[in-house]
């Protein structure tokens, strides 16, 4: 098919096509999809009441705005998905760097080429991914950088002034123009580049060092920063701060739900050796760790717990799993509640200690963290089921060693020496006896480590089970109780 396109600039002003601002186009083709009932940002989940709305108004209002939130909370992504708002194609000069408006260039070099040329001037079809240029802010960022400088290379070798416009480099802010400009973490910009900012916000225009002339660009500018840095330690200039038109805020899941939405939609679930299936209560354990981990005053909640935190979580028990199935000749990989305990480093990793959580450490820390996700997952699914004949079996003395490289079966069938243990499971939908091994043995452990975490039985690091330890007992006895029975790792 012939492609009908202008190719000069003759052809553009016979086509009729007419320019306009880049806010403008966003506005335009923003009303358009609100009103085809179009989704704005796909895969963004738990902000369609917040953070989208929010969004929505600054473009419709035409404003630059600023995401304020933790790590984690999908800002960049936020951003990178504005181009959505962009036409397909939009005409500019030919080899532009400065993406001119064949109307009305900006740059010396586009108006020179246009007088010369005339209508022949050829044009050149911008697309809408390269009309966003995105800089991570970091302290060795030059005011060179964001807006341009002298090129003494370009004065020799077209033998100018260094005075004249042509001798410009410009800097990612011009070449940004007629597109968005996005700048994550913007309180790590040094002050006097801020500074530098200021004009774009305020008066559409920049002034690049040495040339007294002022680029009108036209340019849409968003920001994202980290809420401590944006105000409490001062590294955003405040009157940078009064020209942003608006500042959102965004959050981690509001929901365990969401939370395991996103998750889900974001973690690498579906691998390439075996099957995978993951319980669903297994996910949700996954999910509430960092919910938990959240709240924790152990935990700084000035650096937040990210979402990647669920994420890798996840990954990483699916991966033990596989493990495990790879070792045991297993036909599909099924994560267990201990396999949390294996993918402990993708939660200590993730976490930024208080004080006291130096003190107690990161390890121990997200062990409890486990434990207690544990609990709150049976609690939400199965909470004021009957465990006693659980709980006694381990009072009276009996043990239980689960190995983190035991198969299914095996798992099943010790756990059926724990009186009532799958009666439990059954009772509660955690795993009907029709379901496969793989999910009864990750229900089972779930039981296990719910009473765990109410103190009604004890549990090794090397994941034997065994009753409480009583006041004044000396240690997690039990051992040498009446009825003992003891499992054997290699057993499992």
């Amino acid at each position: 098919m012939t492609d009908r396109r202008p190719t000069t600039l003759g052809e553009l002003r016979a086509s009729g096509w007419q320019p306009r601002s880049v806010k403008s186009e966003m506005r335009a083709n923003l009303v358009r999809k609100l009103r085809a009932g179009e989704v704005l940002f796909p895969g963004i989940q738990g902000y369609d009441d917040t953070v989208v709305p929010q969004v929505v108004n600054a473009i419709l209002a035409r404003q630059d705005f600023i995401l304020l939130g933790l790590r984690g909370q999908a800002k960049t992504r936020i951003l990178r998905q504005l181009t959505s708002l962009l036409d397909d194609e939009v005409p500019a000069l030919a080899g532009s760097e400065v993406n001119d408006d064949p109307f009305h260039p900006l740059s010396k070099e586009g108006r020179l080429q246009v007088a010369a040329e005339g209508d022949a001037t050829p044009i050149a079809w911008i697309p809408r991914e390269l009309r966003y240029v995105e800089k991570l802010a970091t302290p060795d960022v030059t005011i060179a950088d964001i807006l341009g400088d002298v090129d003494p290379i370009k004065a020799a070798k077209g033998g100018h002034l260094l005075s004249d416009e042509l001798t410009i480099h410009y800097g990612l802010l011009p070449r940004a123009n007629r597109g968005i400009f996005a700048i994550n973490e913007l309180p790590d910009l040094a002050g006097k580049i801020q500074v530098g900012l200021f004009n774009i916000l305020q008066e559409g225009d920049v002034q690049i060092k040495g040339f007294p002339i002022r680029l009108a660009l036209d340019v849409f500018l968003v920001f994202t920063a980290n809420p401590e840095d944006y105000t409490a330690r001062g590294k955003i200039i405040t009157p940078l701060k009064d020209r942003i038109g608006a500042e959102i805020r965004t959050h981690y899941p509001a929901s365990v739900e969401t939370g395991m939405s996103i998750t889900a939609a974001e973690a690498w679930t579906e691998r390439d050796a075996l099957p995978v299936e993951v319980p669903d209560f297994v996910a949700e354990i996954a999910e509430r760790v960092a919910f938990l981990a959240r709240s924790d005053k152990r935990i700084d909640p000035r650096s937040g717990v990210s979402q990647r935190m669920p994420i890798s979580v996840l990954e990483g028990i699916i991966s033990n799993a596989e493990r495990r199935a790879f070792r045991l000749g297993e036909d599909r990989a099924v994560p267990r509640v201990g396999d949390l305990y294996a993918a402990l480093p993708t939660i200590t990793g993730k976490m930024e200690l208080e004080y006291e959580g130096e003190l107690q450490g990161a390890d121990r820390i997200a062990r409890e963290l486990v434990a207690r996700a544990a609990a709150e997952t049976f609690e939400h699914r199965a909470g004021g089921v009957d465990v006693e004949d659980v709980v006694e079996y381990f009072e009276e003395g009996g043990a239980l060693q689960v190995s983190d490289d035991a198969g299914a079966e095996a798992c099943v069938r010790g756990f059926q020496v724990v009186p009532g243990l799958l009666d439990v499971v059954a009772s509660t939908g955690l795993a009907t006896p029709s379901a496969g091994a793989g999910r009864r043995a990750a229900a089972c452990e779930l039981v296990l480590e719910a009473l765990v975490a109410r103190k009604r039985i004890s549990r090794s690091d090397q994941g034997r089970y065994i009753r409480a330890p009583h006041e004044g007992s000396g240690g997690a006895g039990g051992a040498q109780g009446k009825g003992f029975q003891g499992f054997d790792p290699t057993q499992f």
